[in-house]
């Protein structure tokens, strides 16, 4: 690609800014200095910036921890979105949510611009568990669990895939789902089945990735290569 794209996109600035870095003699290209911003480079090609190594990503892979009343998505006319978040960070990035959670839920919410893989993990066919901290407001039941167990029939006739709920605390409140597809408000839909009511929801892993708890609400991180290999399925 062109030496101002790369630097535009490896150093998260606009390409006319990359044009500017090229032009003022700071880019090298294989330790000789470059002033043309339409320089073909490519990924064997060492380029540093002020003598840094300049990394190019082909994709971005993000971790974030949301916070209640933050909506998964890319815009929003009237909430702050999860891309808000992590947005300044990557400004000529075009990153979107890969799944969702409620506007009232918690937790691991993966954000990437790397459609292939969003629609890959996202697949029916894949079944990318995801793992839920619920709370109800009341006690899990041996028929629940049962029911998850064999596929639960939510209330439109749709016939779920089965899925695990397991108990986490002595009243039974607090619960542990792992879901294996990913249908609009389907734990809350779920447990409507058997009357029971979503407290509160916290998306605990993807993939057999775990939440990093060095996470505050609203922060984020990228996810190693060896992350992203795990919810792939690679």
């Amino acid at each position: 690609m062109r030496l101002d794209k790369y630097m535009a996109e490896s150093a998260q600035c606009t390409r006319s800014e990359s044009r500017e870095l090229i032009r003022s003699g700071r880019v090298t290209v294989n330790g000789a200095v470059c002033k043309r911003p339409d320089q073909q480079v490519s990924e064997v090609d060492d380029i540093c910036l002020d003598g840094r190594s300049s990394t190019h990503q082909d994709f971005v892979y993000l971790m974030l921890n949301k916070p209640q009343g933050v909506v998964s998505a890319s815009t929003d006319r009237h909430d702050t979105t999860v891309v808000d978040l992590v947005q300044a960070a990557y400004p000529r990035r075009e990153l979107f949510p890969a799944g969702r959670l409620d506007k009232t839920s918690t937790g691991f919410v993966l954000i990437t611009d790397d459609g292939a893989f969003a629609h890959d993990i996202l697949a029916p066919k894949r079944h990318v568990p995801k793992t839920y901290r619920v709370t109800l407001d009341t006690p899990l039941t041996a028929g629940m669990a049962a029911g998850f167990a064999a596929g639960v029939t939510l209330a439109d006739g749709t016939k779920l895939s089965p899925a695990e709920v397991t108990a986490l605390s002595d009243d039974g409140r607090t619960v542990r789902v792992v879901l294996h597809q990913g249908v609009y408000h389907q734990i809350k839909r779920m447990f409507g089945v058997y009357g029971a009511g979503v407290d509160a929801l916290h998306r605990e892993s993807i993939g057999g990735v775990p939440l990093d708890q060095a996470l505050a609400p609203g922060q984020w991180r990228e996810l190693t290569g060896e992350e992203v290999a795990r919810i792939a399925g690679r």
